[in-house]
């Protein structure tokens, strides 16, 4: 009974504020709702006696990824405007998407229903004998291996990627070139200058005059 009243609390909430996520027009208020939404599906982890990926959660998206989301948000001169601009435009698209993705839960739930019929036991998802973090170390780095790898792989792709699509090279900007640095020497590196004696002076530094002394 506990159980049930703590999974529909975390679950309330996680759907709430993950429709605020949406819905708020500050992007500050959106990234604040997103990290109650990862502490609600935290709630549910301990639920289904998944510790480790619950704290993996808090740890690694709240404590990680929401903050340099908050920070970005906060730093950058963002014009949201501009980025609203085009929700109309692309309104058609995403309604397609979301009915997509509705048809498809509906079909599920209804060949295959909520299969809650009293009495029946789900089997343990973690072996007795091992712990949370154990079974979880098992699946991915014995059974899934090569799946996880992959994985890893597609992702550091995708972040090469993103990197290079965003880099510009401006004209005009100083940049650092290391060879060039290393390379300097006295002939390079220093210019000696001989002024003869009294054929350079210092030009007086021009002051601005006071009414006192313009009268």
């Amino acid at each position: 009974m506990v159980t049930a009243i703590f999974f529909y609390l975390f679950s309330t909430l996680a759907i709430a504020s993950a429709a605020f996520v949406v819905l708020a027009r500050n992007p500050v208020h959106a990234v604040l709702f997103l990290i109650l939404t990862f502490f609600n599906a935290a709630g549910l982890f301990v639920l289904l006696n998944a510790e480790f990926l619950a704290m993996l959660l808090v740890v690694v998206y709240v404590g990680a990824v929401a903050v340099l989301f908050l920070f970005v948000v906060m730093m950058l001169d963002v014009d949201f405007a501009e980025l609203k601009a085009g929700f109309i435009k692309n309104a058609p698209v995403g309604a397609l998407v979301g009915g997509v993705v509705l048809a498809e839960l509906v079909a599920l739930f209804a060949f295959h229903g909520l299969d809650v019929a009293p009495g029946k036991i789900a089997a343990a998802a973690v072996p007795s004998d091992l712990t949370n973090t154990e079974a979880l170390g098992q699946i991915l780095y014995t059974k899934y291996v090569y799946f996880f790898q992959t994985a890893g792989m597609v992702l550091l792709v995708a972040m090469i990627g993103a990197i290079v699509l965003t880099l510009r090279h401006r004209e005009g900007v100083k940049r650092q070139s290391i060879s060039e640095q290393v390379a300097r020497g006295p002939a390079t590196g220093m210019e000696v200058v001989k002024v003869p004696s009294g054929g350079y002076t210092v030009p007086p530094v021009a002051r601005p005059k006071t009414p006192e002394a313009a009268e």
